[in-house]
């Protein structure tokens, strides 16, 4: 059990490091970040924060001498910078980032252990290509293996003959057959440094452009139906990796059952409804498990909830929504710049509160 006054390093300077890093200080904590140069908001609450390359092996070892335990805040910290860091300091082993690295690993991992992932096929080539389109068909996804969120590095085939339009990346890929759902969710959960799993509820997601903009509760009757299912496979990969902390894994709810779309070894955009709707925070529980501190409970505190993400320019106008009825609970991450599809916020609506 880490003693307050401990410092946790997080690899990542971005708003998930930030509301994590704020969990912390609330613990007693102190919290350093280490990213290469650009928008680091983490920073802003950070005790410091060290500015360098991923690979820069002199500034990763004197961060990693100053730290108790070490975490990450998304899935794409290179492994090379994960291995420099004395493996005792890691709060989880480096597999689970391996696997999320990879959207090739991630489904064969998921099938591995019973979950059931689109129709895929991995493509390296443009006959690679023409060959997944004949054996999987149309309509369906192109996606780049590594690397790509919110929609970046994929490419929609509606048709075979729009296939022809899709300019190869040059890397290796995977194409993906569309799914017929009725909508998305998540399965979130922390496992604890002994083992215990907690679960929060499952949201109903919306997504556009294969960015989320919104997760509701109660997620309705067909995601309730599916979610033991689904947090079954999500205990399995998580006691398979030897996880601790927070991990998300989301799926399609679709009239066959859940069918997996990927996973995210870190707390997820879908869970911030936690810190105003939910007993215990995601970020407050990845901390609590990293720490090996009791994990809090996971139960859901109101009837209703919304949690909508604040996108691009509208961020400079989200104060007129605290003039909104049903007290609006506002989180605005510090992004300098409001770029068109980028993050800068979110908000989230409670109803009235269970008894």
């Amino acid at each position: 059990m880490l003693p307050p006054g401990s410092t946790i390093g997080i690899l990542g300077g971005g708003q998930l490091g930030r509301m994590m890093a704020v969990a912390a200080v609330q613990l007693g904590y102190k919290v350093i970040g280490f990213a290469p140069a650009g928008d680091n908001v983490a920073g802003d609450v950070c005790a410091d924060f060290i500015t360098a390359a991923w690979d820069d092996a002199a500034a990763l070892a004197a961060f990693a001498g100053r730290c108790a335990v070490v975490t990450w805040e998304f899935e794409n910290v290179p492994l090379g910078t994960v291995s420099a860091i004395p493996q005792h300091l890691l709060a989880c082993p480096s597999r689970a980032l391996e696997v999320a690295q990879d959207r090739l690993n991630e489904k064969n991992f998921a099938a591995e252990f019973g979950g059931t992932p689109a129709p895929y096929a991995r493509v390296e080539s443009p006959a690679d290509f023409a060959a997944a389109l004949t054996s999987i068909g149309t309509p369906g996804i192109l996606k780049t293996a590594r690397d790509g969120y919110d929609g970046k590095g994929q490419w929609r085939v509606r048709s075979a003959l729009e296939a022809g339009g899709v300019p190869f990346p040059g890397v290796t890929c995977i194409y993906e057959g569309f799914v017929t759902y009725e909508t998305e969710f998540s399965v979130i959960l922390v496992r604890g440094r002994d083992g215990t799993i907690k679960f929060w509820d499952s949201t109903a997601n919306l997504h556009e452009g294969g960015m989320l903009t919104q997760s509701i509760l109660p997620a309705g009757a067909l995601v309730e139906a599916q979610v033991p299912a689904a947090r079954q496979l999500a205990a399995k990969v998580a006691d398979t990796l030897g996880y601790v902390g927070v991990l998300t894994l989301e799926f399609f709810a679709t009239r066959e059952g859940p069918v997996f779309n990927e996973m995210a070894p870190r707390v997820h955009n879908s869970g911030h409804w936690t810190i105003e709707g939910a007993a215990t925070s995601q970020f407050e529980n990845h901390i609590r498990a990293i720490c090996g501190l009791p994990l809090g409970g996971t139960a859901t505190r109101f009837a209703s909830i919304e949690m909508r993400n604040i996108v691009g320019e509208d961020a400079l106008k989200a104060h007129a929504i605290l003039n909104e009825p049903g007290e609006p609970h506002l989180h605005l991450y510090g992004k300098a710049e409001a770029r068109e599809g980028r993050k800068m916020g979110h908000v989230t609506r409670v109803g009235h509160a269970l008894k």
